[in-house]
């Protein structure tokens, strides 16, 4: 069985601690996004903004030296999904950043290095 797949509602930005704050300013003053409450409080170097019908995480990532794009993907089966990707040449990353064990998903790389959290739709 071919899983389905769908646009997932997230989209990270990782931005180098050197740019994170002329980043945010710019989301937030020059495009007036509208900045989301409820950000976890572990994640105090993370803003969130409505982006349409989506949410754009803005992280400060120190160890980066530039800007990454995150995608997530929804799935209706998450275990068949990973075994299509794998068939279909996908590399898996979850060494990117740690999910909580009772998430259900993973991280995959696109074939220009581009990392998409495939997530359950649940």
């Amino acid at each position: 069985m071919t899983p389905g797949y769908a646009p997932g509602r997230n989209i990270a930005m990782k931005v180098p601690a050197h740019e994170y704050a002329r980043t945010v300013a710019f989301y937030r003053d020059v495009l007036r996004l509208e900045e989301l409450e409820g950000t976890p409080p572990s994640a105090t170097e993370t803003v969130r903004f409505a982006f349409g019908d989506k949410v754009l995480w803005i992280d400060r990532v120190p160890a980066m030296s530039q800007a990454e794009i995150w995608l997530e993907i929804a799935t209706d089966d998450v275990e068949a999904a990973a075994a299509h990707l794998e068939e279909h040449g996908c590399v898996r990353r979850d060494e990117v950043e740690p999910l909580p064990s009772d998430f259900e998903g993973f991280w995959i790389s696109s074939p220009s290095n581009i990392i998409h959290l495939v997530a359950g739709e649940g």
